[in-house]
């Protein structure tokens, strides 16, 4: 393995300085997709490349996404959840890949939750 040199360490510490910043709280918001054998055997993978080439398209760099496994109901799968700051989690459920671009587009650009295709909004805390 090549060693790194100076300045190539300077550019990945500036580079993890920024995603550690968007992941302590200067997002606009964080996107799970559910990935869960269920979740991948429903179509997951195509809805998270289809959210992440409209992201790359629009240039949307404030959204955190990251995966998940099972939600636990298989057969709602593809499911994302969408979490704003100050807001609730929306759980999306049935989802493709036109579906996921609409909810980037009005929830988490617009914050209005796309109630067509949300089964809940809130927690799974118990107590």
């Amino acid at each position: 393995m090549a060693k790194l040199t100076i300045s190539e360490l300077q550019k990945l510490r500036e580079k993890l300085a920024q995603e550690r910043q968007t992941r302590e709280g200067n997002a606009r918001g964080q996107i799970i997709i559910h990935m869960g054998t269920c979740g991948i055997a429903a179509g997951a993978r195509k809805v998270l490349t289809a959210l992440l080439e409209a992201m790359d398209k629009q240039n949307v760099r404030d959204v955190i996404v990251s995966t998940s496994g099972c939600a636990g109901m298989c057969s709602k799968e593809p499911m994302a959840t969408v979490q704003l700051p100050q807001q609730a989690p929306v759980k999306y459920i049935s989802l493709n890949e036109e579906k996921i671009v609409r909810i980037l587009n009005e929830h988490l650009l617009q914050g209005n939750v796309v109630k067509e295709f949300a089964l809940a909004v809130g927690s799974e805390r118990m107590g």
